[in-house]
């Protein structure tokens, strides 16, 4: 097995020496896909199995993320939709879900910011999240989004409502805003205000689609989909997610 071992860290130097440092994304945004259909594989009867794997596997992504010279990172946990699903199939998620953005808050490694409609989710898990943010607000290291009860369509809804709330606080009229209204003022008011927009989005386990992830802010991403599940990515994985987006020519729409 050391020979197998040796072989793989040789490999991962050889990608990381091959990614420009001028070249790394500012920000990574990241779909966590394919942790019950790893329970299920694993022969697993319970599918918590599979969220306890890919909950541990969130602080190895972060530190390969901090290492290559990432600052921002999304990791779309929870999807408002979600939330529809039986309570028997998403509470012990949102368990798993609390426990994880707890412990990355007790760190002190990472700043914590939950991105999604906290008023969707259970008391307890919108608690946790709160004071995760609290408790990691004055720490200089990676900027961590942790989208739960997260969905795209809604984020754009509540940025236009809360553009609309605060003209009519300062009396502007809905002719006068409609005047004005551009991008930025959207913008302005979305769940990741002040942060670049994601340079680069995985998603893991196979699937090609976006599922509502970061809509707006994705416009001008590149994307990268791993066939591997959640659990079983690895830093090779990561890192040609990196080199793939080193080696594009981003052209912005242009």
């Amino acid at each position: 097995m050391a020979l197998p071992g040796l072989l793989y860290r040789i490999y991962q130097r050889r990608l990381t020496a091959s990614i420009p440092s001028e070249r790394v994304p500012r920000h990574v945004a990241v779909m966590i896909d394919g942790n019950r259909r790893w329970a299920r594989a694993a022969g697993a009867d319970d599918v918590r199995f599979g969220y306890d794997a890919g909950a541990a596997k969130v602080p190895h992504f972060l530190g390969w993320c901090e290492e290559v010279g990432v600052r921002v990172v999304t990791i779309y946990m929870l999807s408002a939709d979600n939330l529809r699903r039986p309570p028997a199939d998403v509470d012990p998620l949102l368990e798993v879900i609390g426990g994880l953005v707890g412990e990355l808050a007790a760190t002190g490694r990472w700043r914590i910011h939950p991105v999604g409609a906290r008023d969707l989710l259970p008391e307890r898990i919108a608690q946790v999240l709160k004071d995760a943010e609290e408790t990691t607000a004055a720490v200089d290291g990676l900027l961590v989004n942790v989208a739960v009860g997260y969905g795209g369509r809604r984020e754009v809804a509540d940025a236009v409502r809360a553009l609309l709330h605060e003209h009519a606080d300062k009396g502007t009229t809905i002719e006068d805003l409609a005047e004005v209204l551009d991008v930025e003022h959207i913008a302005a008011h979305l769940y990741t205000k002040g942060q670049p927009d994601p340079d680069l989005v995985i998603r893991t386990s196979g699937e090609l689609r976006m599922s509502d992830f970061l809509l707006w802010q994705s416009a001008y991403s590149e994307f990268f989909f791993c066939e591997a599940l959640w659990p079983d990515f690895r830093k090779v994985d990561f890192l040609r997610a990196i080199r793939a987006y080193a080696a594009r020519n981003r052209r912005y729409g242009l």
